[in-house]
């Protein structure tokens, strides 16, 4: 939000200069500019016949003068376009964000630096966030990146698991959404490097999108809500888990990493004006550049 607000703020600072600059100052720089010319070509018109080149330089150097900007305008509104440009691209289209923890392996790796696509929820306009234009809505499965609810200032990254409506059980690790068990695979064992841990790989099917969830077969069953809880009523915290029915323009979300993450299991909901947008694309990773891809 901080950042967003700044470029929208320089973007603004640069562009009213620019403004200024293109219909105000400029066209006065090129009448000033003129007019001396003008003055400079009665005065030295036997010079510029014979060719003389100190003259002809000097000449060259008021025309020169009449198109170049200010030093302060050079870095201020000569920066608007590039600064436009990025303002649009991210706050419409795409935006990068970096993974900072291990809630999303092994989708998502700590490192990973993330594309997020910014319009497809709909467009919203820059700052205030609010929605402007509805092209589309989350899916279940869907990677998606939003405001975090209890400090709106931090953003998270999470998946969708629970649309509106839909009646969540999450009961000694086994997740059901409207009474049916979600289909799951077991895959083998997975090494969390970080930890130096072993876990247990599953692959799992919400719907349309298959993807890959770590369990720790080690970690509690029980979970606990925050004091934070958006919705307590929603959810009832049974032994070895929980049964949430999400409220209207709300979202369940859960990490890959199920029993490492921090998600709506422990503080409710996802509001759809938190929404940032779904990411879809790795474009890069320092220490893994094989990570560079699509995902799920």
């Amino acid at each position: 939000m901080t950042f967003s607000l700044i470029l929208f703020l320089l973007t603004v600072f640069t562009g009213v200069l620019w403004v200024l600059d293109v219909f105000i100052w400029a066209p006065k720089r090129r009448a000033a500019a003129q007019d001396e010319l003008t003055a400079f070509d009665r005065d030295n018109a036997d010079s510029l016949r014979r060719g003389e080149q100190t003259v002809v330089a000097t000449r060259n150097a008021i025309v020169q003068a009449s198109t170049d900007r200010p030093k302060w305008l050079e870095y201020t509104a000569g920066f608007f376009p590039v600064i436009f440009f990025i303002f649009i691209l991210r706050s419409f289209l795409f935006e990068p964000f970096r993974i900072p923890s291990g809630s999303m392996m092994p989708t998502l790796e700590t490192g990973d630096m993330i594309l997020v696509n910014k319009y497809q929820y709909g467009l919203r306009l820059p700052v205030i966030n609010t929605k402007i234009l509805p092209i589309g809505e989350p899916e279940r499965g869907d990677v998606v990146v939003f405001r975090y609810p209890p400090n709106e200032n931090i953003d998270y990254i999470k998946r969708v698991i629970g649309l509106p409506g839909d009646k969540i059980e999450y009961i000694n690790k086994k997740l059901s959404i409207n009474g049916k068990p979600v289909p799951i695979g077991e895959i083998g064992e997975y090494y969390d490097e970080a930890k130096m841990q072993s876990l247990e790989e599953f692959l799992e099917k919400l719907d349309k999108t298959e993807h890959h969830l770590l369990i720790n077969p080690r970690a509690p069953s029980s979970v606990y809500p925050l004091s934070t809880h958006t919705d307590p009523k929603a959810c009832d915290y049974v032994p070895g888990g929980l049964v949430c029915m999400v409220p209207k323009d709300k979202y369940f979300v859960m990490g890959d990493n199920r029993d490492n993450s921090e998600d709506s299991r422990y503080w409710g909901f996802v509001p759809e004006k938190n929404l940032v947008g779904r990411a879809f694309m790795v474009w890069m990773n320092v220490s893994k550049p094989s990570r560079i891809g699509f995902f799920n």
